[in-house]
Protein backbone atom coordinates (compact mmCIF):
# COMPACT_ATOMS: atom_id res chain seq x y z
CA UNK A 1 0.00 0.00 0.00
CA UNK A 2 0.77 3.45 -1.00
CA UNK A 3 1.92 5.63 2.31
CA UNK A 4 -0.15 8.23 3.46
CA UNK A 5 0.45 11.39 2.85
CA UNK A 6 0.15 13.70 6.01
CA UNK A 7 0.57 17.22 7.04
CA UNK A 8 0.81 18.91 10.69
CA UNK A 9 -0.90 21.66 11.09
CA UNK A 10 0.21 23.69 14.26
CA UNK A 11 4.05 23.25 15.12
CA UNK A 12 3.24 24.40 19.03
CA UNK A 13 3.78 22.58 22.28
CA UNK A 14 1.94 19.54 21.43
CA UNK A 15 2.31 19.78 17.33
CA UNK A 16 5.78 19.30 17.70
CA UNK A 17 5.34 15.57 19.10
CA UNK A 18 2.97 15.07 15.93
CA UNK A 19 5.74 16.00 14.16
CA UNK A 20 8.10 13.30 15.75
CA UNK A 21 5.94 10.70 15.65
CA UNK A 22 4.09 10.97 12.13
CA UNK A 23 7.87 11.47 10.55
CA UNK A 24 8.97 8.31 11.93
CA UNK A 25 6.28 6.08 11.03
CA UNK A 26 6.84 3.44 8.88
CA UNK A 27 3.25 3.53 7.09
CA UNK A 28 3.03 7.93 6.85
CA UNK A 29 5.21 10.40 4.55
CA UNK A 30 5.39 13.63 6.19
CA UNK A 31 4.83 15.98 3.56
CA UNK A 32 4.00 19.43 4.89
CA UNK A 33 4.56 21.28 8.50
CA UNK A 34 2.07 24.40 8.96
CA UNK A 35 2.37 27.21 11.30
CA UNK A 36 1.97 31.12 11.94
CA UNK A 37 5.48 31.28 13.53
CA UNK A 38 8.82 31.31 10.99
CA UNK A 39 10.65 30.36 14.04
CA UNK A 40 9.23 27.81 15.05
CA UNK A 41 9.04 26.04 11.69
CA UNK A 42 12.76 26.83 11.51
CA UNK A 43 13.07 24.91 15.02
CA UNK A 44 11.39 22.15 14.00
CA UNK A 45 12.98 21.88 10.43
CA UNK A 46 16.57 21.96 12.46
CA UNK A 47 15.46 19.03 15.83
CA UNK A 48 13.89 16.80 13.21
CA UNK A 49 16.57 17.39 10.44
CA UNK A 50 13.77 17.79 8.06
CA UNK A 51 14.31 16.92 4.48
CA UNK A 52 13.84 19.72 2.14
CA UNK A 53 11.13 18.19 -0.02
CA UNK A 54 9.03 18.72 3.32
CA UNK A 55 6.82 21.94 2.88
CA UNK A 56 6.97 24.12 5.72
CA UNK A 57 4.68 27.08 5.29
CA UNK A 58 3.22 29.95 7.60
CA UNK A 59 -0.16 29.33 5.18
CA UNK A 60 -2.45 26.51 6.01
CA UNK A 61 -3.99 26.98 2.41
CA UNK A 62 -0.20 26.47 1.04
CA UNK A 63 -1.29 22.89 1.35
CA UNK A 64 -4.21 22.72 -0.64
CA UNK A 65 -2.54 21.59 -3.84
CA UNK A 66 -0.48 19.20 -2.02
CA UNK A 67 -0.84 15.99 -4.40
CA UNK A 68 -2.65 13.35 -3.11
CA UNK A 69 -2.35 14.80 0.09
CA UNK A 70 -4.56 12.03 2.89
CA UNK A 71 -4.73 13.23 6.03
CA UNK A 72 -4.01 15.81 8.06
CA UNK A 73 -3.31 16.17 11.87
CA UNK A 74 -4.65 19.55 13.38
CA UNK A 75 -2.61 20.86 16.42
CA UNK A 76 -3.85 24.45 16.65
CA UNK A 77 -6.12 26.92 18.81
CA UNK A 78 -9.52 25.47 19.97
CA UNK A 79 -11.36 28.12 18.26
CA UNK A 80 -9.72 27.79 14.76
CA UNK A 81 -10.70 23.57 14.59
CA UNK A 82 -13.92 23.85 12.71
CA UNK A 83 -12.63 26.07 10.02
CA UNK A 84 -9.92 24.02 9.38
CA UNK A 85 -11.26 20.47 10.05
CA UNK A 86 -14.37 21.43 7.78
CA UNK A 87 -12.49 22.38 5.28
CA UNK A 88 -10.58 19.17 5.04
CA UNK A 89 -12.78 16.58 5.73
CA UNK A 90 -15.01 18.58 2.76
CA UNK A 91 -11.86 18.56 0.72
CA UNK A 92 -11.22 14.88 1.01
CA UNK A 93 -8.85 13.80 3.99
CA UNK A 94 -8.86 12.37 6.85
CA UNK A 95 -8.67 14.33 9.46
CA UNK A 96 -6.66 13.70 13.79
CA UNK A 97 -7.61 16.84 15.58
CA UNK A 98 -6.59 18.17 18.89
CA UNK A 99 -8.64 18.31 21.62
CA UNK A 100 -10.89 19.50 22.16
CA UNK A 101 -12.86 18.78 18.77
CA UNK A 102 -14.27 22.60 18.61
CA UNK A 103 -16.27 24.78 21.26
CA UNK A 104 -19.68 24.16 20.24
CA UNK A 105 -21.28 20.96 20.36
CA UNK A 106 -23.50 21.12 17.24
CA UNK A 107 -20.27 22.08 15.11
CA UNK A 108 -19.01 18.61 16.50
CA UNK A 109 -22.06 16.93 15.52
CA UNK A 110 -21.94 18.77 12.00
CA UNK A 111 -18.23 17.36 11.45
CA UNK A 112 -19.17 14.12 12.41
CA UNK A 113 -22.12 14.02 9.79
CA UNK A 114 -19.60 15.18 7.33
CA UNK A 115 -16.83 12.72 8.25
CA UNK A 116 -19.50 10.24 7.62
CA UNK A 117 -20.82 11.26 4.45
CA UNK A 118 -18.02 11.78 2.99
CA UNK A 119 -16.76 8.28 4.47
CA UNK A 120 -13.85 9.74 6.05
CA UNK A 121 -11.71 9.44 9.30
CA UNK A 122 -12.45 12.20 11.60
CA UNK A 123 -10.65 11.44 15.33
CA UNK A 124 -9.87 13.40 18.30
CA UNK A 125 -6.18 13.15 20.02
CA UNK A 126 -8.05 12.65 23.52
CA UNK A 127 -4.66 10.81 24.77
CA UNK A 128 -5.13 10.08 27.54
CA UNK A 129 -7.57 7.48 26.46
CA UNK A 130 -4.61 5.37 25.25
CA UNK A 131 -2.78 5.79 28.64
CA UNK A 132 -1.73 1.79 29.55
CA UNK A 133 -2.54 3.04 33.10
CA UNK A 134 -5.68 4.39 31.66
CA UNK A 135 -6.59 0.98 29.84
CA UNK A 136 -5.41 -1.44 32.90
CA UNK A 137 -7.80 1.17 35.30
CA UNK A 138 -10.47 0.17 33.58
CA UNK A 139 -10.50 -3.10 33.20
CA UNK A 140 -10.02 -3.02 36.99
CA UNK A 141 -13.26 -0.88 37.69
CA UNK A 142 -15.44 -2.68 35.47
CA UNK A 143 -14.25 -6.08 36.82
CA UNK A 144 -16.08 -5.32 40.34
CA UNK A 145 -12.93 -5.44 42.32
CA UNK A 146 -13.38 -2.21 43.87
CA UNK A 147 -16.92 -3.67 45.53
CA UNK A 148 -19.91 -0.81 45.06
CA UNK A 149 -18.88 2.24 43.36
CA UNK A 150 -18.65 5.14 45.78
CA UNK A 151 -17.15 8.30 44.07
CA UNK A 152 -13.88 9.50 42.29
CA UNK A 153 -12.07 12.52 42.68
CA UNK A 154 -9.50 13.90 40.82
CA UNK A 155 -6.91 16.88 40.97
CA UNK A 156 -5.17 18.61 37.48
CA UNK A 157 -2.92 21.63 38.92
CA UNK A 158 0.23 23.26 37.70
CA UNK A 159 1.96 26.62 37.49
CA UNK A 160 0.88 26.80 33.31
CA UNK A 161 0.52 26.71 30.66
CA UNK A 162 -1.82 29.49 30.91
CA UNK A 163 -4.00 29.30 27.96
CA UNK A 164 -5.64 32.65 25.63
CA UNK A 165 -8.64 31.03 23.91
CA UNK A 166 -9.63 28.84 26.37
CA UNK A 167 -10.11 28.36 30.41
CA UNK A 168 -8.71 25.98 32.71
CA UNK A 169 -11.79 23.87 32.30
CA UNK A 170 -11.79 23.64 28.59
CA UNK A 171 -8.24 22.95 28.71
CA UNK A 172 -7.56 20.68 31.79
CA UNK A 173 -10.90 19.14 32.52
CA UNK A 174 -11.29 17.39 29.37
CA UNK A 175 -8.86 14.78 30.27
CA UNK A 176 -10.40 13.94 33.60
CA UNK A 177 -14.15 13.63 31.86
CA UNK A 178 -12.97 11.87 29.41
CA UNK A 179 -10.92 8.91 31.94
CA UNK A 180 -14.18 9.08 34.57
CA UNK A 181 -16.41 8.54 31.21
CA UNK A 182 -14.56 5.07 29.94
CA UNK A 183 -13.94 3.79 33.57
CA UNK A 184 -17.55 3.86 34.53
CA UNK A 185 -18.34 3.21 30.86
CA UNK A 186 -21.22 6.05 30.75
CA UNK A 187 -21.92 9.65 30.74
CA UNK A 188 -22.63 12.27 32.94
CA UNK A 189 -26.35 13.06 33.49
CA UNK A 190 -25.89 16.05 35.47
CA UNK A 191 -22.79 18.83 35.92
CA UNK A 192 -21.73 21.77 37.78
CA UNK A 193 -18.51 23.84 37.98
CA UNK A 194 -17.66 27.15 39.63
CA UNK A 195 -14.59 29.02 38.90
CA UNK A 196 -12.06 32.03 40.41
CA UNK A 197 -10.27 34.41 37.72
CA UNK A 198 -7.31 36.03 38.70
CA UNK A 199 -5.04 36.54 35.56
CA UNK A 200 -7.19 37.21 32.43
CA UNK A 201 -10.64 39.53 33.32
CA UNK A 202 -11.23 40.60 29.29
CA UNK A 203 -11.85 37.66 27.92
CA UNK A 204 -13.12 35.82 31.53
CA UNK A 205 -10.86 33.05 31.90
CA UNK A 206 -11.11 31.15 34.71
CA UNK A 207 -7.63 29.77 36.59
CA UNK A 208 -9.46 27.67 38.87
CA UNK A 209 -12.40 25.13 38.61
CA UNK A 210 -13.98 23.13 40.58
CA UNK A 211 -16.40 20.07 38.27
CA UNK A 212 -18.61 17.70 39.80
CA UNK A 213 -20.07 15.52 37.88
CA UNK A 214 -23.20 12.86 38.45
CA UNK A 215 -23.65 9.73 36.62
CA UNK A 216 -27.14 7.97 36.02
CA UNK A 217 -26.36 5.47 38.71
CA UNK A 218 -25.54 8.14 41.04
CA UNK A 219 -21.53 7.73 41.10
CA UNK A 220 -20.48 11.17 41.96
CA UNK A 221 -16.86 12.60 40.74
CA UNK A 222 -15.00 15.75 41.90
CA UNK A 223 -12.30 17.38 39.71
CA UNK A 224 -9.55 20.39 40.92
CA UNK A 225 -8.38 21.87 37.81
CA UNK A 226 -6.30 24.94 38.50
CA UNK A 227 -2.94 26.16 36.32
CA UNK A 228 -2.01 28.85 38.64
CA UNK A 229 -0.63 26.46 41.31
CA UNK A 230 2.95 25.48 41.88
CA UNK A 231 1.93 22.02 43.25
CA UNK A 232 1.57 20.20 40.19
CA UNK A 233 -0.54 17.14 40.19
CA UNK A 234 -2.09 14.67 38.08
CA UNK A 235 -3.90 12.44 40.12
CA UNK A 236 -7.62 10.35 39.55
CA UNK A 237 -9.24 7.57 41.63
CA UNK A 238 -12.34 6.18 41.94
CA UNK A 239 -13.43 4.58 45.13
CA UNK A 240 -15.64 1.76 45.58
CA UNK A 241 -16.58 -0.21 49.42
CA UNK A 242 -14.15 -2.70 48.81
CA UNK A 243 -10.94 -0.60 47.70
CA UNK A 244 -9.45 2.15 45.39
CA UNK A 245 -7.78 2.34 42.07
CA UNK A 246 -5.59 5.78 41.96
CA UNK A 247 -3.85 7.09 38.25
CA UNK A 248 -1.22 8.61 39.69
CA UNK A 249 0.79 10.41 36.48
CA UNK A 250 3.75 11.81 38.65
CA UNK A 251 4.98 8.85 40.21
CA UNK A 252 7.61 7.50 37.75
CA UNK A 253 7.39 3.93 39.94
CA UNK A 254 3.65 3.35 40.42
CA UNK A 255 1.65 5.16 38.44
CA UNK A 256 -1.32 2.78 39.18
CA UNK A 257 -1.98 1.42 42.97
CA UNK A 258 -4.85 -0.63 43.29
CA UNK A 259 -5.39 -0.13 47.12
CA UNK A 260 -7.74 -3.28 48.86
CA UNK A 261 -9.33 -2.54 51.91
CA UNK A 262 -13.17 -2.74 53.46
CA UNK A 263 -15.36 -2.25 56.60
CA UNK A 264 -16.30 -4.96 59.05
CA UNK A 265 -19.12 -3.67 61.24
CA UNK A 266 -18.67 -4.87 64.96
CA UNK A 267 -21.54 -3.06 66.82
CA UNK A 268 -21.47 0.20 66.29
CA UNK A 269 -17.94 -0.03 65.92
CA UNK A 270 -16.45 0.03 61.41
CA UNK A 271 -13.14 -2.19 61.52
CA UNK A 272 -10.66 -1.48 58.43
CA UNK A 273 -9.71 -4.85 57.32
CA UNK A 274 -8.67 -6.50 54.53
CA UNK A 275 -6.30 -3.78 53.48
CA UNK A 276 -3.21 -4.30 51.20
CA UNK A 277 -1.74 -2.33 48.33
CA UNK A 278 -0.84 -3.70 44.59
CA UNK A 279 0.92 -1.59 41.71
CA UNK A 280 -0.28 -2.86 38.66
CA UNK A 281 2.16 -3.57 35.77
CA UNK A 282 0.99 -1.19 32.90
CA UNK A 283 2.87 -1.71 29.33
CA UNK A 284 5.62 0.65 28.69
CA UNK A 285 3.91 3.04 25.45
CA UNK A 286 4.16 6.51 24.28
CA UNK A 287 0.29 7.48 24.20
CA UNK A 288 0.37 9.87 21.68
CA UNK A 289 2.36 6.83 19.35
CA UNK A 290 -0.85 4.37 20.27
CA UNK A 291 -2.98 7.58 19.01
CA UNK A 292 -1.23 8.04 15.49
CA UNK A 293 -0.93 4.29 15.13
CA UNK A 294 -4.46 3.80 15.71
CA UNK A 295 -5.16 7.15 13.15
CA UNK A 296 -3.21 5.31 10.61
CA UNK A 297 -4.93 1.68 11.16
CA UNK A 298 -8.47 3.22 10.85
CA UNK A 299 -7.75 5.14 7.31
CA UNK A 300 -6.30 2.09 5.93
CA UNK A 301 -9.14 -0.69 7.42
CA UNK A 302 -11.61 2.57 6.88
CA UNK A 303 -13.01 2.11 10.22
CA UNK A 304 -13.45 4.47 12.95
CA UNK A 305 -11.98 4.96 16.08
CA UNK A 306 -13.65 2.77 18.65
CA UNK A 307 -11.84 4.83 21.40
CA UNK A 308 -11.59 8.41 20.31
CA UNK A 309 -13.95 9.50 16.96
CA UNK A 310 -15.23 12.36 16.55
CA UNK A 311 -18.43 11.43 18.22
CA UNK A 312 -16.32 10.30 21.44
CA UNK A 313 -15.17 14.23 20.81
CA UNK A 314 -18.78 15.85 20.16
CA UNK A 315 -19.63 14.38 23.95
CA UNK A 316 -17.00 15.54 25.67
CA UNK A 317 -17.76 19.20 24.16
CA UNK A 318 -21.32 18.79 25.22
CA UNK A 319 -20.38 17.96 28.58
CA UNK A 320 -18.03 20.98 28.82
CA UNK A 321 -20.66 23.44 27.40
CA UNK A 322 -22.94 22.12 30.15
CA UNK A 323 -20.22 23.14 32.86
CA UNK A 324 -19.28 26.16 31.22
CA UNK A 325 -23.12 27.25 31.40
CA UNK A 326 -22.67 25.87 35.06
CA UNK A 327 -19.76 28.08 35.74
CA UNK A 328 -21.97 31.19 34.42
CA UNK A 329 -24.44 30.33 37.02
CA UNK A 330 -22.36 30.44 39.96
CA UNK A 331 -22.51 26.54 40.36
CA UNK A 332 -26.04 26.10 39.22
CA UNK A 333 -26.85 22.05 38.38
CA UNK A 334 -26.99 21.71 34.48
CA UNK A 335 -28.82 18.49 33.16
CA UNK A 336 -27.30 16.53 30.25
CA UNK A 337 -29.18 14.86 27.52
CA UNK A 338 -26.51 13.28 25.77
CA UNK A 339 -28.52 13.30 22.70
Amino acid sequence: MTNIKLAVIGAGRWGVHLVRNFLTHPQVDLVAVVDPSIEKLADVKQRFHLDENILLTTQWESIKNISELTAVAIATPANTHYQLIHYFLQHGCHVLAEKPLTLDPEECRQLCQISEYQQLILMVDHTYLFHPAVEKGQQVVQSGQLGDLRYGYATRTHLGPVRQDVDALWDLAIHDIAIFNTWLGMLPVKVEAKGTVWLQEKPKLSDLVWVTLTYPNHFQAYIHLCWLNTDKQRRLAVVGSQGSVIFDEMSVTSPLTLIHGEFSRQGDLFIPINQSQEVLEIEKTEPLGKVCDQFVNCIINKTPSLISSGWVGRELVEILSALTKSLQENGQPIKISNG
